[in-house]
């Protein structure tokens, strides 16, 4: 149907009009407004907003506008239109504002915690540090033996050298490590 077979039906007869609409666009408006609120809506929800895009073709089409012959292209913008209002709508009332001014701003809780994670990163970085001051194959042995749960033979054999090199190396290597951590004030 188009915009000028709409406009003659409805000089003729405003419900047969209106069900000839309805009929023809139902599935197309439906998915529509479907696919723009299926994470935010109920089906109730999708459901009302579908009536309100009709309600709005209804009203704004009348035997005086001139919509051309596209009507499937007006019924989609209203459509969408009317998806995106209700998605406001509808998400607005999920999020919890709450003003700096608020007595209760001080009491809220949060999961991240940027002391503790600021703190954990500089441990991180000083760790890192300490591990590459080391020099290789120590800091290697050692990033692979505590990073990476890698056993002796495994380092060996990444590094071609013998087991027992790997773990004589990697005690004096802890050692050294003890004793630079400490000097910076960190104790393992």
């Amino acid at each position: 149907m188009t915009g000028s077979e709409y406009i003659e039906l409805l000089k003729k007869s405003p419900h047969t009009a209106h069900q000839s609409i309805f009929d023809e666009y139902i599935k197309y408006v439906y998915t529509i407004v479907h696919n723009s609120l299926i994470d935010c809506a109920a089906r109730e929800d999708i459901e009302e907003c579908v009536s309100d895009v009709f309600a709005a073709i209804y009203l704004d089409l009348d035997s005086k506008s001139d919509c051309g012959g596209d009507l499937k292209g007006y019924v989609r913008t209203i459509a969408k239109r009317k998806a995106v209002d209700k998605y406001r709508k509808l998400t607005v009332k999920s999020l919890k504002l709450v003003s700096i001014h608020n007595e209760d701003f001080n009491n809220m809780e949060s999961d991240y915690h940027i002391e503790e994670e600021t703190e954990t990163a500089e441990l991180q970085h000083i760790l890192m540090t300490k591990i590459e001051e080391l020099g290789e194959p120590d800091s290697s042995i050692i990033i692979q033996k505590y990073y990476y749960n890698r056993t002796s033979r495994e380092i060996a054999e990444n590094l071609s050298i013998k087991g027992s090199s790997v773990r004589m190396r990697c005690s004096r290597a802890l050692k050294r490590l003890k004793k630079s951590l400490s000097e910076v004030g960190i104790t393992l």
